[in-house]
């Protein structure tokens, strides 16, 4: 039997290595957010991590449905998935927009050419469309923006930070499931799987 918090750190751990790595499977994770009634569930990339206290970050366009369901409820949740290690990372938080502020903009001069014309779009994502379009810029369908055009994009970029409210680790084994909740990453409990 594995010690939780000895787990615990090691999915920390995972997590910070899913940042750079597009090959480890915390890279990607599912954000949810309640539109009305209803929740909202995409994938999102993860963009950065503090441990103490834990908190997580993604990008997202301001213009999004996303946004304006955290301006009207800003508490969410995430998930991460390992398949090849069964390991399950549910989070409940409270989101934080940064958009105009000195935190976006310090992201936005370290965001990549290829990720800033994501932003330069003419619609808002999830408008509806008469017809394809890539919703970039269309001389860019092909290259990246030269940086000062990028910038142009910088309106819509928003920079989301996670605070962890809770945190809840699964691990599935065949001879019997670990599962544990923490709250400040300290007071680690056992729940049944």
């Amino acid at each position: 039997m594995s010690n939780i918090q000895d787990i615990y750190i090691q999915e920390l751990k995972y997590l910070k290595e899913g940042i750079k790595n597009s090959k480890n499977p915390y890279h990607t994770f599912a954000f949810s957010s309640i539109n009305k009634e209803y929740p909202e569930s995409r994938t999102v990339v993860l963009r950065g991590i503090d441990l103490n206290p834990l908190k997580i970050y993604f990008n997202a366009d301001y213009r999004s449905p996303k946004i304006q369901e955290l301006i009207k409820n800003h508490f969410c949740s995430a998930l991460f998935y390992d398949q090849q290690r069964r390991v399950q990372l549910r989070f409940k938080c409270q989101a934080v927009i940064h958009h105009q502020n000195d935190l976006s903009n310090n992201i936005w001069q370290n965001t990549a050419l290829q990720s800033r014309k994501c932003y330069m779009g003419p619609y808002s994502p999830s408008k509806s469309l008469d017809e394809w379009h890539p919703n970039i810029p269309l001389e860019y369908l092909k290259k990246d923006p030269n940086r000062e055009h990028s910038n142009k994009g910088y309106i819509n970029f928003s920079h989301i930070e996670l605070k962890i409210i809770e945190s809840d680790i699964l691990q599935l084994h065949h001879d019997g499931h670990i599962r544990f909740k923490t709250k400040n990453g300290k007071d680690l409990y056992y729940i049944s799987p």
